[in-house]
């Protein structure tokens, strides 16, 4: 049995605007596991130098990720769509074991199945260090509270 992860494709402005805050607040949880769900079982990633297959090649990766990327806040941002694909820009936050901080700026292109499981996933990254002074998300960590600025009202 397939199981449905709405909204689903073909998507309107709203679904993919409400499909990208989904996204941004499962990763804000950092729960791997609870991440894998919004993925088909043989999902296929390109994470900036690595390839993944797989919820359980998921579930891995995001364990080692925020094994290092603590203190991990994400912000995403619908770039474009249509039918079952999107185009979305994202910045995160977050330091390392140093104490060193990071905003990372990436591009993900997702695709997603008629069940709105994605199944593909590419996604650009680069990190940039900046002082704990010049952070910008600041809320608790997990989701982004509703009255936090966007990535464009930051500027970003």
């Amino acid at each position: 049995m397939d199981i449905e992860r709405p909204p689903l494709p073909p998507f309107t402005m709203e679904t993919a605007i409400e499909k990208v805050r989904l996204a941004e607040d499962g990763w804000n949880s950092r729960d791997p596991a609870r991440v894998s769900l919004a993925y088909t079982p043989d999902s296929h990633w390109r994470n900036r130098t690595e390839f993944l297959q797989g919820r359980e090649a998921i579930v891995a990766f995001l364990t080692r990720k925020w094994a290092r990327e603590q203190e991990y806040r994400l912000i995403k941002e619908l770039w474009g769509f249509r039918e079952n694909r999107m185009a979305v820009r994202f910045a995160y936050e977050w330091h390392d074991d140093g104490g060193q901080w990071f905003r990372s700026y990436g591009n993900e292109l997702w695709e997603f199945d008629e069940n709105g499981l994605m199944r593909r996933r590419v996604a650009s990254i680069n990190d940039a260090p900046i002082a704990e002074a010049d952070r910008a998300y600041h809320w608790p960590l997990g989701r982004r509270p509703d009255d936090h600025a966007e990535l464009s009202e930051l500027g970003f």
